[in-house]
């Protein structure tokens, strides 16, 4: 079995043998000038790592940096971020003077898969 992720111009493989991998590899590589980049490692905001039989994916560091770029890394964390019975209004608070900012960091998190 061989899975294979392509974005734009990268290409991740993985196989279930060596075998396997280095076939598909000798295949790609008569059709299409490539470059083996070594152990992935970090790839659009996911980390990886490698165990015997298995690999471990973890957007950890990728939402560490969004955090980090909304000014909140010394912030403590809550399970609900507002009280639960609050009443806002749109006049409450004031809009941003420039949104360009809160609209990137919003981008960032849609590239975040949150499980528990």
């Amino acid at each position: 079995m061989a899975y294979l992720l392509l974005y734009v111009d990268d290409i991740i493989l993985t196989a279930s043998s060596n075998a396997l991998y280095r076939s598909i590899i000798s295949l790609f590589s008569s059709k299409f000038a490539m470059k083996d980049m070594s152990q992935l490692s970090y790839f659009l905001g996911i980390a990886v790592t490698r165990h015997t039989d298995s690999l471990f994916l973890s957007q950890k560091k990728y939402a560490a940096e969004i955090i980090d770029r909304a000014g909140m890394s010394s912030c403590k964390p809550s399970p609900t971020p507002i009280a639960p019975k609050s009443k806002l209004r749109a006049t409450t608070s004031i809009p941003f003077e420039d949104p360009s900012h809160y609209w990137s960091l919003a981008e960032a998190l849609q590239y975040l898969t949150f499980t528990r």
